[in-house]
């Protein structure tokens, strides 16, 4: 989708921004110390980006001859710019500012007298299209600093990536054991953004000890740059300078960019091997196998590394998932070397064998039931010197199989609704809503934070629901006529339809339902997160992807039914649904963080684990001073991969794409 950049014509207030409005208004520009100048006839209006549909329409028009109103228009407003020309600019110093000021004053006159139909035809500066690209970075390093001198580093790269005035971790590669001069295999993935500066850090740090970051200790070097400079090159090498800011040595890292085609197809491959050569002296090879596509230069690109099995010359890999543009760019003729190697903990791995084919090639051999495929494995050493060398051992592919991943727009194209239901705390902790301490105070001043979560988060949701209807709901107060508490009440008091036309309609539910109620209390969640799971049960049993749930839970404390609050996220995460949790106000909510599931698989009490990360919990206060789009931008970050993971687990592929159909008037 693009987004059109643009701003309001203003008069200039400096020789340079006199230039850019004289060329606003297509006058040709004249060249002097401190500045341009406009003199000359003007010329018609540019057909570029402007300010309405109908002008829009009209410039359309003009670029196949300037027809009907656009035609009249430009006539008529030629015939004005002509009454209005400027005599000659004046050559001396007095009579060029004099003439300046006469200029300027017709400048602003002439805005004055133009109609607004006449404004809309003043160019704007060119339209930004904001779209993103992905990106893969390939990593290696050469010449890397040894700790001590009796073992060699065990390098790991890490990347981050400076957002919002601050460095974002994003991703690192895998550890490579006792290696100066390492090939990562492990992808870096990013969007590329062509209007975004995207600035760079590569740390490179020894993770000997189990290390995930790097400290002053393991630190090796590190290198900074810009995606747009990588994407550009296609290949960077930076020199990796220490903390104190010289250099590390001759150490170097390698950035190796590709831009991720928009296949969706990811293969799944096995392999194992048969009398393999022994590189051991009292004990057996440890092997693994490495693969390499050849690109266009032909050289060899590291596109996957499997485990080392110990002690075995007739290895198993285990089976491992990759997409088709890392393993060959799409091209299914594109050459694939595999080369096996005995691993050695010093680094200096033993060469077996190797054999070349394409996934072209591999598809064919494996095409029938059971059916595999095998090569030879070959050392061309061996193959020069030997008379009676065969080969150093078989590998053979025993799976090979392609699988379609589907996209959460690829769902959200085809039919798939995302349904959110708002669940708002209403315990006594809130505080007395009529105290203006209270985290419920309807201040006329400002919103409080359930109202700004609400509309923050709200305002994108309902973008994804087609009837834009939401079920709002209260918890943790005793409601009319009997004041008993409830736990899942609708906040519009109509029990048979909880829902709300739009957010703006569960904002004003809210306004209206707190003077009605008592708050009270206690915080229990999982009454409602059962509510929503049951229409949610409801579009499981269809075996369609038609309904997507997702829970806002706004609340400002620490769960009171914590057992049954697991025991139902639990069951829900085998559910199509997802669970928001905002919190609100200035409590302890590490018992929120814990239902997060961040830290490690969420449990119920009886120890059954979900079968999925469908919690999302965000404090508010960390986002009050910062615009709304951050909060929803953050607490709605992980539903597209929860959307995926869900139907993509039940082999549930989306709907065929909705075509477009032309809207109707409704009759009278």
């Amino acid at each position: 989708m693009g987004v059109l950049v643009s701003s309001t014509p203003s008069p200039p207030s400096s020789p340079s921004t006199a230039a850019s409005w004289a060329a606003a208004l297509s006058l040709p520009s004249l060249s002097v110390p401190g500045g341009s100048l406009c003199c000359g006839p003007p010329t018609p209006p540019h057909p570029g980006p402007i300010n309405s549909s109908r002008a829009r329409a009209e410039a359309s028009a003009g670029a196949s001859g300037w027809s009907g109103e656009g035609a009249g228009r430009a006539e008529q407003q030629s015939k004005r710019e002509k009454r209005r020309r400027p005599p000659p600019l004046s050559r001396t110093p007095t009579g060029l500012i004099s003439t300046l000021i006469s200029r300027k004053a017709q400048l602003l006159d002439l805005i004055e007298t133009m109609s607004e139909s006449e404004l809309e035809w003043v160019p704007e500066p060119p339209a930004m299209t904001l779209g993103a690209s992905r990106v893969e970075l390939r990593v290696s390093c050469h010449g890397l600093l040894d700790r001590d001198t009796l073992s060699k580093p065990h390098p790991c790269v890490l990347l981050k990536l400076y957002s919002d005035e601050q460095w974002v971790e994003v991703e690192h590669t895998e550890v490579i054991r006792s290696c100066s001069n390492p090939v990562f295999s492990r992808v870096l993935a990013l969007e590329y953004f062509f209007e975004e500066k995207q600035p760079l850090q590569f740390h490179v740090f020894d993770a000997e000890d189990g290390a995930t970051s790097p400290t002053s200790d393991t630190f090796l070097g590190s290198a900074e740059c810009t995606l747009g400079q990588i994407v550009s090159q296609t290949k960077v090498t930076k020199p990796l300078l220490l903390k104190n800011g010289k250099n590390a040595g001759k150490s170097t890292i390698m950035i190796v960019a590709e831009e991720v085609s928009g296949t969706n197809d990811y293969v799944q491959l096995t392999f194992r091997a048969q009398k393999l050569d022994n590189k051991d002296l009292f004990s057996k090879s440890d092997p693994f196998m490495e693969i390499y596509k050849t690109n266009g230069d032909q050289s060899d690109q590291l596109v996957w590394r499997t485990e080392v099995v110990k002690n075995n010359l007739s290895p198993i890999w285990e089976p491992f998932r990759l997409s088709l543009h890392s393993l060959c760019s799409c091209d299914i003729h594109r050459p694939l070397k595999f080369m096996i190697y005995d691993y050695d903990s010093n680094g200096k791995h033993d060469f077996i064998g190797e054999f070349t084919s394409t996934f072209h090639e591999m598809q064919e051999g494996t095409a029938g039931p059971g059916q595999e495929m095998q090569w030879e494995c070959i050392n061309p050493k061996y193959r020069d010197k030997k008379k009676n060398y065969k080969n150093s051992g078989t590998v053979t592919l025993i799976q090979c199989t392609v699988e379609k991943v589907h996209t959460f727009l690829d769902y959200i194209m085809g039919g798939c609704q995302i349904s959110f239901t708002v669940a708002i705390d209403f315990t006594a902790s809130n505080g007395d809503p009529r105290s203006s301490q209270s985290l419920h105070c309807l201040s006329p001043r400002q919103p409080n934070h359930y109202l700004q979560a609400l509309r923050a988060v709200g305002g994108i949701c309902q973008d994804y629901d087609s009837d834009k209807r939401f079920p709002a709901f209260g918890f943790g107060a005793r409601i009319p006529p009997n004041f008993e508490v409830s736990h899942d009440f609708a906040i519009n008091f109509d029990p048979e339809n909880a829902e709300c036309e739009e957010i703006s309609g569960v904002i004003d539910s809210y306004r209206r339902c707190l003077p009605q109620i008592q708050l009270y209390g206690p915080t229990n969640v999982a009454p409602i997160i059962n509510r929503v799971a049951g229409p949610a049960q409801k579009e499981q049993s269809s075996g369609k992807a038609t309904k997507y749930s997702v829970l806002l839970v706004l609340t400002d404390g620490v769960v009171t039914d914590m057992a049954e609050t697991r025991t139902a996220i639990v069951r829900a995460s085998r559910l199509p649904m997802s669970i928001i949790i905002v919190g609100v106000g200035n409590a302890d909510f590490s018992d929120m963080r814990m239902l997060d599931g961040d830290d490690g698989t969420l449990r119920c009490p009886r120890g059954v684990p979900a079968a999925r990360d469908i919690v999302q919990f965000v404090p508010f206060r960390d986002f009050k001073d910062a615009p709304p789009s951050a909060l929803a931008k953050c607490v709605l970050a992980e539903v597209p991969k929860q959307v995926v993971e869900y139907y993509a687990s039940q082999g549930i592929a989306p709907g065929a794409p909705r075509s477009c159909t032309p809207a109707t008037t409704p009759s009278p």
